[in-house]
């Protein structure tokens, strides 16, 4: 069964291909996704990794986790479920 990972502290010059590359070299991606700001497109800096097995999840954490890339120390670790937040009250700003 496919895990993913949470990947922090990303280049804010790395897309989604970029990124798939960078983790490919360790294993089988399924998906790799930059999360983005929804107003200026721009990056904000993490992602998540899905990869197919767990032995390659393990060997990702162990090999990327702290690993440099263009001046940044990844940090990469198992996603954990997202949290449900309220409902916003838009009536007080």
């Amino acid at each position: 069964m496919a895990k993913k990972l949470y990947v922090g502290n990303l280049p804010y010059s790395i897309g989604d291909e970029e990124l798939n590359k960078f983790f490919s070299a360790i294993g089988s991606v399924s998906t790799a996704t930059v999360i983005k700001d929804r107003y200026s497109g721009r990056s904000k800096g993490f992602g998540f990794v899905e990869m197919t097995s767990d032995s390659d999840v393990a060997k990702a954490i162990e090999a990327l986790n702290g690993k440099d890339l263009d001046g940044r120390k990844l940090v990469v670790n198992e996603a954990r479920p997202m949290e449900e937040r309220r409902p916003r009250d838009r009536n007080n700003y």
